[in-house]
């Protein structure tokens, strides 16, 4: 059954689907997304040469109709509703879809056509326009991993040495997405700048200072939202100059995290959303 919910920040949402009274007839735009092509043209040059592309914001159209049985007035709270919801002044809505999501603004409230066909006694259609800036649709869950953690427990060996315990401090992280997803770190204490790496791009983040046993360093890495707390108070000062905000490439990422004060009560989590095309 095809079903799409829409919820605003408030935490209020309308389902549209093939149940009543919000029926879904068209669904556009969560598939395809336009493209810029970037390129550059020398004097005399045949044609052009690719240089990158981008992804342009999403367009997702909706349209249905509200069906009621017996009482007309309840069309008219089903209309009221819909604007409550989507009410652009509230900001961002979230769409879901498939197990998937995406952020959206409302262009216009919701449309309620009129004329023959379009409105009746006890139906009326509706047309709803969201663009979405960030094109990306994303799990509905985060994906997380740790990477200081204690493995087995004591064990003697025929060989010396003899070894009591074993830690890991590196993780596969997998990012089943189309593209690059960016991260968000939770450093907890003790350590000494403490530096998360990602090994497969050769990248790392590291903060120049010291965190205590009950310190938290948090660190996000997403476009336009990055930021570094320590405690909840703004640590960007501390970061390493040679840094990368780097995030998660398609596929296979190990991690790994470092401290000068190797202690066993560190622990180091990575969070992330997988990020799709299309759906």
């Amino acid at each position: 059954m095809e079903k799409i919910i829409i919820t605003n920040q408030s935490g209020e949402s309308v389902t549209f689907g093939n149940q009543a009274p919000y029926f879904l007839e068209i669904l556009d735009g969560v598939g395809d997304v336009p493209v810029t092509i970037e390129s550059q043209k020398a004097p005399k040059q045949d044609g052009s040469t690719y240089i990158d592309n981008t992804l342009e914001g999403r367009a997702i159209s909706i349209e249905g109709m509200i069906v009621t049985r017996d009482n007309p007035n309840e069309v008219l709270k089903c209309r009221r509703k819909m604007q409550k919801v989507l009410n652009p002044k509230l900001g961002l809505v979230t769409i879901s879809y498939q197990n998937k999501e995406i952020k959206g603004i409302v262009e216009t409230t919701p449309i309620f056509p009129s004329g023959q066909g379009n409105k009746g006694i006890y139906y009326q259609k509706y047309l709803i326009q969201i663009i979405c800036h960030n094109p990306f649709w994303m799990d509905s869950f985060t994906e997380s991993r740790e990477m200081s953690y204690l493995m087995g427990g004591i064990r003697f060996n025929l060989r010396l040495p003899t070894n009591f315990s074993n830690r890991g401090f590196r993780r596969k992280c997998i990012n089943d997405g189309d593209v690059d997803t960016p991260i968000i770190i939770e450093f907890k204490g003790p350590a000494i700048n403490p530096t998360v790496n990602n090994l497969s791009t050769g990248e790392f983040i590291r903060l120049n200072r010291e965190l205590k046993e009950n310190d938290v360093l948090n660190i996000s890495t997403e476009f336009g939202k990055k930021y570094v707390r320590v405690n909840g108070e703004n640590a960007f000062h501390y970061i390493d100059l040679d840094s990368v905000f780097w995030s998660l490439v398609p596929g296979e990422n190990i991690l790994s995290y470092e401290s000068n004060n190797d202690s066993i009560k560190t622990r180091v989590i990575v969070s992330w959303k997988n990020r799709y095309i299309g759906l």
